[in-house]
């Protein structure tokens, strides 16, 4: 049964818990014994483990069945892949020195994963590779998962670093000198070509590494995490807990959509007859029956309910989890109703241009002028109106005269402005201009200038050039709303967003900017300022052509890591001390116009621990579009991307 219900409607695979179990020929009962337990799966051993290809007789090979638990028959189709997790032999070692180990695991593998296929499980869990080469094995399994159907393979790693030592109790572990369990994932993936159904499945052990070590993980495949009993400590009641670092690692798993394993055997002497969750849990202790490790399993549930729910932002933005989305090409391309909607709904973004307005009204009008003043505000790229209501709203707050354009190329949002001014009885205050405000010989000047072209980075949807072309109507001492913003970028580690994109198996794809919700990412590196624009902007010879050089430094106990791009984001200063952005360390809390945007690169950068990372952005100009470059140069050096805008670019 899941774990439990959250409030907010996650309905992710992280609900279900399952358990380790030894090989058991009668399937069923092992089957029931656990589900009965108030497990959703097992990780059952599909071969009996003392089977060895070469100790068969040929002769009678062909006639005998291979030693595996029970036939397809034992359980229903929807009982093995809903129930099932496939456990290969944790003996094969197809990187052996032993040549007749070697080919008896190579054969072994390719047995065992052609019945979890026939059987149609969902998933196979891989023995973690014996030392710190892998070539054969992950040669092998890239063989089988060319022809592999929709089944994953999740590689057992254990979740180690090198100044953590080699942990006692842990047999599965490679055994050969301190190894960053990572590497030996990283090496094996790279092998396998990033193939797509490789996942891992972490050991987690009783000490974790650092917090930055662990985070790496977090932009990976991660499907389970195995938590042995050992890993347990003891509650004043003799219950079993985790430390306060483990907690918060598997509340972090579970809001990655990971499932947690409980493996070993019961250590705690847990009094007979009771459970902390004894309440909601009758129904596994019938007959006063308990399964031995429905402790742990209260506890992983305990903590899995305590989770805050979800806020309502998050839901809103469940769907578009590591969802690639292409930028919005506003001047080359008129918006839908649905789009503006979308962006209506965001009222503290609204609300912050509300405080801007009246802050500038304020400013430029002194109280004693309020009743004579009139303030000239041209809203440039009014859309369907929430700007021209902010600045009426703060008007009317202020106290201060407003007389309003609103310019808009789209004819068909000018057609909603029409309908809003009437509706609201705006006609004496507000002006609709349908054009656009780059070819627009406004009558007068404006004393504020509103807008909101801005981006995910800030200037990728052309604020700069539209500004440029609207600045002639703006006053010498005349405020534009936003007055400044800058772009930012950091390293990610971006797994399932760098598979997505090879699957086009082409460069444009490579070669394009994507606004994306990131989730499954590890951030490897504080943010760096990138580009800044300033509105009004009185240089003569101002060009909107950038270039910056910068250089992140991993901190040193991360370990190595595997680049796969850049996260994108900005910050705007509206007015004063008035911002909005999604810059992590300063974002403005609970808007949601806008997600990070994702530079990928074209093969990653593998970034060992201690050394720099140094990238190179370019914003270019042409005559009928703008678009970027981008390099990483150290600590190896990578292709130029999207060299002369030739697969992603922004029209003017």
């Amino acid at each position: 049964m899941p774990l439990g219900e959250r409030h907010g409607g996650d309905k992710s695979e992280s609900r279900y818990c399952g358990v380790e179990t030894d090989f058991d020929d009668d399937m069923p009962n092992l089957l029931s014994y656990n589900v009965h337990g108030g497990f959703d799966f097992v990780l059952a051993t599909l071969m009996d483990p003392t089977y060895r290809p070469s100790l068969v007789d040929k002769d009678t090979s062909r006639s005998s069945a291979l030693p595996f638990a029970g036939s397809d028959l034992v359980l229903s189709p929807s009982q093995w892949s809903s129930h099932v997790v496939g456990k290969i032999s944790s003996w094969i070692d197809l990187d052996s020195e032993d040549e007749t180990l070697r080919q008896d695991s190579e054969i072994t593998l390719k047995q065992e994963i052609a019945w979890a296929s026939h059987l149609s499980l969902q998933a196979c869990i891989l023995p973690t590779p014996k030392g710190s080469s892998c070539a054969n094995y992950a040669r092998c399994l890239n063989q089988i998962l060319q022809n592999l159907g929709g089944m994953q393979l999740w590689l057992r790693i254990p979740m180690v670093k090198p100044e953590d030592g080699i942990e006692a109790g842990n047999p599965e572990y490679m055994g050969e000198g301190d190894v960053d369990s990572w590497e030996l994932w990283n090496s094996f993936r790279l092998l396998c070509e990033h193939h797509s159904q490789l996942s891992v499945a972490l050991d987690i052990l009783s000490s974790l590494p650092s917090a930055s070590s662990v985070a790496r993980w977090f932009g990976e495949p991660v499907r389970a995490a195995i938590i042995n009993t050992n890993s347990f400590l003891t509650n004043a009641k003799g219950y079993p807990c985790l430390s306060k670092r483990h907690q918060g690692l598997i509340t972090a798993f579970f809001d990655h959509s990971v499932q947690v394993v409980i493996s070993g055997r019961s250590v705690h002497k847990v009094p007979v007859g009771t459970s902390e969750s004894n309440a909601n849990n009758n129904q596994t202790e019938v007959g006063g029956w308990r399964h031995p490790l429905k402790a742990y399993l209260d506890y992983v549930a305990f903590l899995y309910q305590k989770m805050d729910p979800l806020p309502e932002q998050e839901r809103f933005e469940l769907g578009y989890r590591d969802y690639l989305q292409s930028p919005l090409q506003p001047l080359m391309d008129n918006l839908e109703a649905q789009t503006y909607e979308i962006f209506e709904k965001d009222t503290v973004k609204y609300s912050q241009y509300q405080r801007a307005v009246a802050k500038a009204l304020v400013d430029r009008v002194p109280d004693e002028d309020a009743s004579r003043v009139t303030t000239v505000l041209m809203v440039v790229g009014a859309g369907r109106g929430p700007l021209v209501r902010a600045s009426l709203q703060a008007a009317e707050e202020t106290e201060r005269k407003l007389k309003v354009y609103a310019v808009e190329k789209n004819p068909n949002a000018v057609v909603t402005l029409h309908s809003l001014v009437k509706l609201e009885g705006w006609e004496q205050t507000v002006t609709i201009i349908s054009s656009d405000m780059r070819d627009w010989d406004a009558p007068e000047k404006a004393d504020i200038l509103v807008s909101e072209l801005l981006g995910s980075f800030g200037d990728n949807e052309l604020s700069p050039e539209c500004l440029d072309g609207a600045q002639r109507f703006l006053k010498e001492d005349g405020i534009s709303i936003p007055s400044s913003y800058t772009s930012f970028i950091h390293p990610v580690t971006a797994c399932k967003l760098y598979n997505d994109i090879k699957s086009h198996k082409d460069l444009v794809h490579f070669e394009t900017a994507y606004v994306v919700k990131l989730h499954r990412v590890a951030r490897l590196a504080n943010t760096q300022p990138v580009f800044t624009f300033t509105h009004p902007e009185h240089s003569d010879n101002a060009s909107n052509q950038r270039y910056k050089k910068l250089q992140f430094d991993i901190p040193e106990d991360t370990g190595a890591t595997l680049i796969h791009g850049f996260a994108g984001y900005f910050d705007a200063t509206l007015y004063k001390d008035v911002h909005l952005g999604i810059e992590p360390s300063t974002a403005t809390p609970n808007m949601f116009s806008w997600f990070p945007i994702f530079f990928p690169l074209r093969a990653p950068v593998y970034v060992k621990p201690g050394s720099p990372l140094e990238v190179h952005f370019w914003r270019c100009c042409g005559s009928t579009k703008v678009w970027y470059e981008w390099s990483v140069t150290s600590p190896s050096a990578s292709p130029l991307h999207n060299t002369n805008g030739r697969s992603y670019w922004v029209g003017l």
